[in-house]
């Protein structure tokens, strides 16, 4: 049976959750990843009487699902050092407050366990986010930086996001941890330490997202099967990759879009991600979750992108064989 397909969110904040409903359930989608952003979700009106019922009820009129919900902007500012005015700008008045860094942390830490019980309450098993990192700063290692403060960050992730993780087990609920840069598990190794650093506690997954890891030089399929028994969700969102000798990985402080980039995200389809290669592994290894599409193309406009990579995935999902070869051929 094919995976069900949803639409994230968090690209479409600026519209009202219902226009983005509407959109969605006529480009064909199944249903969507719903992020806590805009009008789409509070998770702060979790128990507040009629407001999952009236979420609900809204993806309801338009046949649509909710396959997940997504919480990144506050799951960011819960490590993350220094909190300065990039916060500011996505976490929002409650969580912000009086701006004091140790508060903001607190506060993002609060509505994450919110947003697991907001998750249980519509009825979902699976919160996509970000972590924030105490260490990302130093990820160029120049000034020198001591093995005792790499080890700390680790640590701090541990401290912040256990007392997170056990709201989580409460409700029965995972965390698919987006692998991203700025996050403590950024690519393979540190993906491997930061499950180490929670003990491997199963309320603690990964989500999938090819992007991130084609710039860097991360073998997505091979991703898969090394995490296999962690990955709880799935982003779709591609990346084309420019490597030119004037054009780098870091990206040169150039904008979205900028032909001089060394790599940028583009529409599901068109850029490098091996789609069917990944969407082989994601059935090898038993993931029957949604597949989401996380849309980004500076280049592009959304609604017509929208349903271009909705059609151009499509052709890479189908049902996996339920007949072993070896049967097959002796029938």
């Amino acid at each position: 049976m094919p995976r069900p397909f949803t639409l994230f969110t968090g690209q479409w904040a600026d519209l009202p959750l219902e226009e983005v409903a509407r959109l969605a359930s006529g480009w064909g989608y199944d249903g969507l990843e719903i992020a806590v952003s805009g009008d789409h979700l509070d998770a702060w009106r979790w128990d507040e009487p009629g407001y999952v019922e009236s979420k609900l009820a809204l993806l309801e009129k338009y046949n649509l699902k909710v396959g997940a919900i997504s919480n990144h902007l506050k799951g960011q500012a819960v490590c993350d050092d220094p909190i300065d005015f990039r916060h500011q700008a996505i976490v929002g008045p409650k969580v912000w407050g009086d701006g004091d860094p140790e508060g903001v942390r607190q506060r993002a830490a609060e509505e994450m366990q919110h947003t697991a019980r907001l998750a249980k309450a519509l009825g979902v098993d699976t919160v996509v986010g970000f972590t924030g990192s105490s260490i990302w700063q130093y990820v160029a290692m120049f000034p020198p930086v001591p093995e005792k403060v790499i080890d700390a960050g680790y640590q701090d992730f541990a401290d912040r996001w256990n007392p997170i993780l056990d709201v989580f087990d409460e409700c029965g609920v995972r965390f698919a941890h987006e692998v991203h840069p700025s996050e403590i598990a950024y690519d393979y190794w540190t993906t491997v330490r930061t499950l180490e650093a929670i003990g491997h506690r199963e309320a603690f997954g990964l989500n999938w997202d090819p992007s991130h890891m084609m710039w860097q030089g991360i073998d997505p399929v091979s991703f898969i099967w090394d995490f296999k028994d962690r990955i709880y969700h799935v982003d779709c969102k591609d990346t084309k990759v420019r490597q030119t000798g004037r054009n780098t990985v870091m990206g040169s402080h150039l904008p979205w879009g900028d032909p001089r980039r060394g790599w940028d995200f583009v529409s599901a389809g068109r850029g490098d991600v091996p789609w069917e290669a990944s969407f082989r592994a994601l059935s090898a290894i038993g993931y029957d979750g949604p597949i989401s599409v996380e849309w980004e193309d500076a280049g592009m406009d959304r609604l017509h992108g929208a349903p271009e990579a909705l059609a151009a995935l499509k052709k890479f999902d189908f049902p996996p064989s339920n007949t072993s070869f070896d049967a097959a051929f002796k029938q």
